[in-house]
């Protein structure tokens, strides 16, 4: 890499000497600078030339050579995603009654909890009342258990309508079987997570007094996750609903997962011209934290019989694309060809090659510096002042006469 470097430096500081002694000699013979400057110009901007490298010079400048094949070309769109949460998992938990909190049991952010786990304890009236009707409508089907049919309905009726009343209230059947066995009303009842996952949010302290549907807790189920990235507008058409997608993590080296896109968003971002698609992954194991970044890779169509060549073997000027083809003598001429499709590491050619012909694979850029040279230096020759004629040589000197 030194020596490439050095070598690269060495045509660069020629070149600028060169215009140097052009700048000169035009001064001198007082040629207008503009017109120096256009020839200049026209010089640089030739065709590259064809190069002849030895293979001692092409080993030292990292050149290794590919060749022109037919074969499959599968086009991937990779995209950088990040975790979220699956919306349709996310939960609040909200009590159903005016009270008092007396004490938290679940009092953490981030906390882990199960449906049916207890998260607070709290005193409310309205519980109160709710229990003392249970316990009576429990007491009257005790005592007309000897009555006629139409009081006993009735009774049953009451008692029914009393546990309904408690049940809608969030209060377990356990706990409801468990005040009227003990026929004593609670002062203060266990509510219940109504939703499994990790808690998010926390809005609750001990002591508090909270009203019905107060978001409590809100709580999200991180089994499945989501991961949502951009794509290009361009590669749209290569993306849809259920294709599989390829995930890799930063903060998981060497872990892989795949998912499934389920949903691509209808609308499509004006300023970065991108559109957004979700990505449905597993995560049993939770190793998966909603903020992380992921590499996702899409498949798309894969084509068969496709002319390509390594990526590194064009040479890609703006205006037209180059590679350098090496013919039995070895020697490299520039090629200009026509592009398609392209992959990470190959790139399809649409026309100026056929398959078998060998190209240069790398250290491209060298090779056409080298090139660009060899043609700079030569188009200098008919400029004023650098007629690269051969000096006479000079005449064989007399002896002198003997005195």
């Amino acid at each position: 890499m030194r020596q490439r470097t050095i070598r690269v430096a060495g045509y660069a500081g020629a070149f600028a000497v060169t215009l140097g002694v052009v700048y000169v000699a035009t001064r001198a013979s007082g040629q207008p600078v503009a017109t120096v400057n256009h020839q200049a110009a026209n010089a640089s901007a030739q065709v590259s030339k064809s190069v002849a490298l030895s293979a001692s010079d092409a080993r030292r400048i990292g050149v290794t050579y590919a060749t022109a094949s037919l074969g499959p070309l599968v086009k991937e769109v990779r995209i950088v995603g990040q975790v979220a949460f699956d919306e349709t998992s996310v939960h609040t938990i909200s009590p159903k009654i005016d009270g008092w909190v007396e004490r938290l049991i679940v009092n953490a952010t981030g906390a882990p909890v199960a449906v049916g786990q207890p998260v607070l304890t709290i005193y409310s009236p309205m519980l109160v009342s709710a229990q003392e009707d249970l316990l009576l409508a429990s007491k009257l089907q005790a005592d007309v258990s000897a009555a006629n049919t139409d009081a006993r309905a009735n009774a049953a009726e009451l008692l029914a309508s009393a546990r309904r009343r408690l049940a809608y209230l969030d209060i377990p059947e356990s706990e409801i079987a468990e005040i009227e066995r003990s026929g004593q009303v609670r002062r203060t009842i266990t509510l219940r997570a109504t939703a499994g996952g990790y808690v998010l949010e926390k809005n609750v302290f001990a002591g508090q007094k909270v009203m019905s549907g107060d978001a409590l807790y809100k709580v999200a189920d991180l089994r499945t996750v989501w991961i949502e990235g951009e794509v290009f507008e361009q590669d749209l058409a290569m993306v849809r609903v259920g294709q599989t997608v390829h995930a890799d993590f930063q903060a998981i080296p060497g872990e892989h997962r795949m998912g499934r896109i389920a949903y691509v968003y209808p609308t499509l971002n004006p300023e970065t011209r991108t559109v957004r698609v979700r990505v449905v992954l597993s995560n049993a194991d939770t190793q998966l934290k909603p903020g992380m970044y992921a590499t996702l890779r899409i498949a798309g169509t894969e084509r068969g019989n496709v002319l390509t060549v390594p990526r590194s073997a064009v040479l890609s000027t703006g205006e037209r694309s180059l590679v350098f083809t090496r013919d039995a003598s070895g020697q490299l001429t520039p090629r200009e060809v026509a592009l398609g499709a392209s992959t990470d590491d190959r790139i399809e050619i649409l026309r100026g090659l056929t398959a078998g012909e060998t190209v240069v694979a790398s250290a491209t850029f060298l090779v056409d510096a080298e090139s660009h040279l060899g043609t700079a230096l030569g188009g200098m020759g008919n400029m004023p002042g650098m007629e690269m004629t051969t000096p006479p040589k000079p005449l064989p000197m007399k002896s002198a006469p003997p005195e």
